[in-house]
């Protein structure tokens, strides 16, 4: 590597370099903040500030969650129940899906340009079984995609991570997170609109209700609503899989 490609280099890998290290930092300095006990302490401040400046609150809170999910800051889940706690299901979860949406769009970007052209050239002049994997995800991407969304278990950055070095294109990667992500977001978006009375009694939220069989057999299905154009092309002996 030249002298002059070494900062160039830098330079693309500096905003996912500055993300992990507010990530790192966010963890330490803001774990004791971004809580539930943080936001039932302060929940009467936070709703009369809401109903005096309706519409700064609902900018501030779409652009704390951006920040939250763009730096992979703890506490999101959080945000979700405080975006029910104080507009409601609806259109709390347009909010926090919004958020999330943008946040997830920068750390995508920020990750293609420092790492994912790089290797996506890599995967595609492989051989073998890597090779096999990448032409099957492209081949299926919407339904991938979706399916990372849609399955609880696939931590929330690492579905924005890994689309970032398939080179899946940005209108693909938008439109898959926002609306892949609504389910799991109206489920805890309406835990937290049910807020009032869990502080109330000095309880805390069921936050496993997405594993209950209600809530999940429902999301299960949307899962195999996403996989099965990629079971149709394996039945019809399509390549790529």
């Amino acid at each position: 590597m030249t002298e002059a490609s070494q900062p160039n280099a830098l330079l693309k890998r500096l905003p996912i370099i500055v993300i992990g290290v507010v990530a790192i930092l966010g963890a330490y300095f803001l774990r004791d903040y971004l809580t539930f006990d943080a936001l039932a302490e302060n929940r009467e401040a936070l709703i009369a500030f809401r109903d005096a400046n309706y519409v700064l609150t609902v900018l501030v809170f779409i652009a704390i969650y951006t920040v939250a999910v763009a730096f992979s800051l703890p506490g999101a889940l959080i945000l979700t129940l405080s975006g029910g706690f104080l507009f409601s299901t609806f259109p709390g979860f347009i909010f926090n899906v919004t958020g999330a949406t943008i946040g997830a769009t920068a750390i995508f970007l920020a990750a293609r340009w420092g790492f994912g052209k790089q290797l996506g050239a890599k995967l595609e002049g492989s051989d073998g079984i890597v090779k096999k994997i990448k032409d099957g995800i492209d081949e299926n991407q919407w339904s991938m995609l979706f399916l990372i969304r849609l399955v609880p278990a696939v931590p929330f950055f690492l579905a924005n991570l890994i689309p970032s070095f398939l080179e899946v294109p940005l209108r693909r990667f938008v439109i898959s997170t926002f609306f892949g992500i609504i389910p799991g977001s109206i489920v805890y978006t309406s835990v937290g609109a049910g807020l009032g009375e869990v502080f109330a009694k000095g309880e805390t939220p069921n936050l496993g209700i997405i594993f209950e069989p209600h809530i999940l057999l429902p999301i299960i299905g949307l899962c195999v609503l996403a996989v099965l154009p990629i079971l149709i092309k394996a039945v019809r002996g399509k390549k790529g899989l």
